[in-house]
């Protein structure tokens, strides 16, 4: 058995940066005490989620990758032993942006970067005005914990992602995110999505026989232009094992930190149990590369 020992924080986020990164790293410090050999944040887990309007001004909260946010969770990397997800918005040049998850090594060096290759275009999540789509494809990040398969938010509804990530040889899935209920529909469809959400990501551990981390920020935050009412985060980051089975889920409403052991060896018997991959027809998939088959 060879054990991954996992942190997560869900965390409400407010408008002070500077408190958000400092109770950032109080529950980083706190979980890499109990244990933790990788510690996986929430999507734009600096600052409070800006996408709710299209606002220019809203470009500076972006940074240089190295940057200061990079010297900062480097910094807590190497202090306390651990492989920390960051998800960072990410200013490549002037007037081109990414959402960018950073993976820092536990010597607090950068081991890889993913840029969000999904971008979605909804009322309060305007992204598409933020964000440049990734370009640097589904790889895997090596890291002295295993190779992580780190996709962000919008990725996470889309098989094609995180098989890529598989068949790169990507042996967990993690996901920082960001999404919530809107206020105007209906419990029962709140429920439904929220459940769908957890669903599709536990499709994904099946269907590639690789343990799932989502990690999603809690709580409500104001939509500055009042043309919606807020978005309510749904909280519920989970992990999954390799089949599915849900080994943690977190509170809808409320912050937490959860440290969790995974069996890194669990996926190669379920890839032999279940030998997806193997069974796959690749000769047979030349259309899925098309928008729609009429």
């Amino acid at each position: 058995m060879r054990e991954l020992k996992i942190g997560i924080i869900q965390q409400h986020n407010i408008a002070d940066t500077n408190d958000n990164m400092r109770r950032l790293s109080k529950n980083i410090e706190s979980l890499a005490h109990e244990g933790a050999q990788l510690i996986v944040l929430q999507e734009l887990h600096n600052s409070l989620y800006f996408c709710q309007v299209e606002d220019v001004n809203n470009f500076d909260l972006a940074e240089s990758i190295p940057g200061p946010s990079t010297d900062f969770y480097g910094k807590l990397a190497k202090d306390n032993n651990v492989v920390i997800v960051t998800s960072l918005f990410e200013k490549r040049a002037p007037g081109l942006y990414h959402n960018t998850a950073v993976v820092i090594e536990k010597d607090g060096t950068i081991a890889g970067k993913y840029r969000k290759m999904h971008i979605p275009d909804d009322p309060a999540y305007y992204e598409k005005f933020y964000f440049t789509p990734g370009d640097l494809g589904f790889h895997p990040i090596q890291t002295s914990v295993g190779k992580l398969g780190v996709l962000v938010c919008w990725d996470q509804w889309y098989p094609e992602a995180a098989r890529l990530m598989a068949l790169s040889g990507a042996e967990i899935l993690i996901y920082p995110t960001a999404i919530g209920y809107e206020s105007s529909d209906a419990k029962e469809e709140q429920e439904r999505q929220r459940e769908a959400w957890i669903t599709v990501m536990r499709g994904h551990a099946v269907a590639n026989g690789l343990p799932v981390v989502a990690v999603n920020r809690v709580g409500y935050e104001l939509d500055p232009s009042k043309q919606t009412n807020g978005i309510e985060f749904w909280g519920s980051s989970f992990v999954a094992g390799p089949q599915g089975e849900m080994l943690y889920r977190a509170s809808n409403n409320e912050e937490g930190t959860q440290l969790l052991v995974i069996d890194m060896e669990h996926s190669e018997q379920v890839r032999r149990w279940w030998p997806f991959l193997r069974d796959r027809r690749i000769d047979e998939y030349n259309e899925i590369t098309k928008r729609f088959i009429d």
